[in-house]
């Protein structure tokens, strides 16, 4: 099966959709990427997808909810059902319900191709379970499409219970998942930026806005403050709309030689942050994955996540890490005391954290996905 021809839908085809699908291009080397935006190849993976970026994408919100992902509409070209035409798929893997992911289902008795919705994961700003018309619609779209795929179990509960997906054609498997080859870093670390910073260095890599929780880690650090902790470093890496108001925020609580911000950082430069950190901290209110998560798990960092974000389901609790409540400051400064009373635990979280990573690897997501391939084509 080797020769059949593949298309992928999707809106962005960021960072992290390319290791797995590079090596899915190796066993169907008839493989056509189809975006609306196309930030370039990950270092380490040049060359290795055909990428056709197809109109403009666009974002349009319909209501703002800073600390949820909103209801926003996103808009595709419908110059994707020519391009369709021309290369006309065996199988096409469409990224969640959206426009494009409509008309492949439109299209698909009169071209006969198969169609494998992937729904990154369940989160409640993305999974409208509120909206009786969204739901209607993704049911039906469910119906006709022949299999789905999901990072999560969260997501597979929700296509299964929700959407009344059948469950022998619902497949999880981390698809969205790092290569260290696209987090080269270099030799150096950041000790020319940072030099000398007190450990352990706890790291937070996201943007900074409202979504992502930084405020609740900050919280947290007031905490560890007024119990007399202050020899470790918080390290802020990225940039957004709620930075100037949490530097301020540092300054009051007297947390302005604990808290550094890098600001935003090329993606083949932030290896060097991963590696240079003692702990990776994921306070995020919802996500439905959290790649950041497993980046910092395949370099070997215990993590600390919250419960809004998929990748909470890959921590292994006292083993590589801790989960807690989006919303409880109090139980994140419990954690974080945890490894600043025991640092010596921090290097063997570390380490299974990478054992975890190891069964999630590009190759294993590309198996998943061949052999979904392989099966939608002889149902």
């Amino acid at each position: 099966m080797s020769d059949l021809r593949i298309a992928w839908l999707l809106p962005v085809a960021w960072f992290y959709w390319q290791p797995a699908l590079s090596e899915f291009a190796r066993l169907f080397p008839d493989t056509t990427v189809y975006t609306g935006l196309f930030p370039g190849f990950s270092k380490g993976l040049e060359g290795t997808l055909r990428v056709e970026v197809i109109g403009q994408f666009r974002v349009i919100e319909i209501n703002r909810n800073d600390d949820s992902y909103g209801d926003n509409f996103t808009y595709l070209s419908p110059k994707i059902v020519g391009h369709l035409l021309q290369l006309r798929p065996h199988v096409i893997f469409a990224s969640s319900f959206g426009i494009w992911t409509i008309l492949a289902l439109l299209l698909k008795p009169l071209m006969r191709w198969k169609l494998v919705i992937a729904y990154e994961g369940s989160s409640p700003g993305v999974d409208y379970r509120n909206s009786a018309l969204r739901l209607f619609i993704r049911r039906l779209m469910v119906r006709l499409a022949d299999a789905c795929i999901t990072n999560s179990r969260a997501g597979e509960r929700y296509l299964i219970e929700c959407l009344n997906a059948r469950k022998d054609r619902v497949f999880v498997q981390p698809y969205e998942i790092p290569d260290e080859r696209t987090l080269p870093g270099g030799s150096g670390g950041i000790e020319a930026t940072f030099p000398g910073l007190p450990r352990p260095i706890f790291l937070f890599v996201g943007h900074v806005i409202p979504r992502k929780g930084l405020p609740l880690l900050l919280d947290a650090c007031t905490l560890l403050k007024a119990r007399g902790y202050e020899n470790y470093t918080l390290l802020v890496v990225g940039d957004g709309t709620q930075r100037e108001e949490l530097q301020q925020f540092c300054q009051q609580q007297g947390l302005g030689d604990r808290v550094q911000w890098a600001g935003r950082i090329a993606y083949d430069e932030i290896g060097n942050y991963f590696r240079s950190a003692d702990v990776f901290v994921f306070p995020t209110l919802e996500d439905t994955w959290g790649v950041v998560t497993l980046e910092a798990m395949l370099l070997g960092k215990p993590i600390l996540c919250s419960k809004g974000a998929g990748t909470s389901e890959l921590i292994m609790e006292g083993q590589n890490g801790y989960v807690f409540a989006p919303d409880d400051a109090e139980t994140l400064a419990d954690l974080m005391q945890k490894f600043l009373d025991y640092p010596n635990v921090i290097p063997q979280m570390g380490e299974q954290s990478q054992q975890i990573m190891a069964q999630y690897t590009p190759v294993a997501a590309a198996k998943c996905l061949a052999h979904v391939t392989e099966l939608v084509m002889t149902s």
